[in-house]
């Protein structure tokens, strides 16, 4: 006799179908966005959810350059890198980066949130961020994502 009622599902990656979402960001906070854009990356949105694949969609985000942030972080945060030089830090504050590369703002808020793995730079490569209305990806028919 079975006694189990219920076996839990695990997906393979060969299982998985993948959408495309549109996302304007438009007027949106930074913080709370990337933080849902990171949760449709991991595919936790699903039920067949399954931490050890990638079983999340495909996110297109547009307006990226339209972005807000609350308080003083325009002035006050800092985006800091290096060359691996003596000397080589770089700072710039968030008011730089979106007056140069809008897109980065919501690609290191979203890196920052999967996971520091193989398997986070493979969801990562799902994410398409563009600073105007404009995207190339109409063949794929994205559907608005409602948070």
């Amino acid at each position: 006799m079975d006694t189990l009622s219920y076996k839990t599902k695990s997906l393979r990656k060969e299982d998985v179908d993948r959408k495309w979402y549109i996302i304007d960001a438009e007027g949106e906070v930074v913080g709370r966005l990337c933080s849902r854009i990171a949760h449709v990356l991991r595919g936790k949105h699903k039920p067949s959810y399954t931490p050890h694949v990638d079983n999340g969609d495909y996110v297109i985000v547009i307006n990226a350059d339209k972005v807000r942030f609350t308080g003083q972080k325009w002035n006050k945060k800092e985006y800091i890198r290096h060359s691996h030089y003596p000397g080589g830090q770089k700072v710039t504050t968030a008011r730089e980066l979106r007056a140069r590369f809008p897109e980065r703002i919501i690609e290191h808020a979203v890196r920052g949130m999967l996971p520091k793995n193989r398997l986070g730079r493979q969801m990562f490569k799902k994410l398409f961020v563009y600073a105007g209305p404009e995207h190339p990806h109409a063949a794929q028919k994205p559907e608005p994502f409602n948070f």
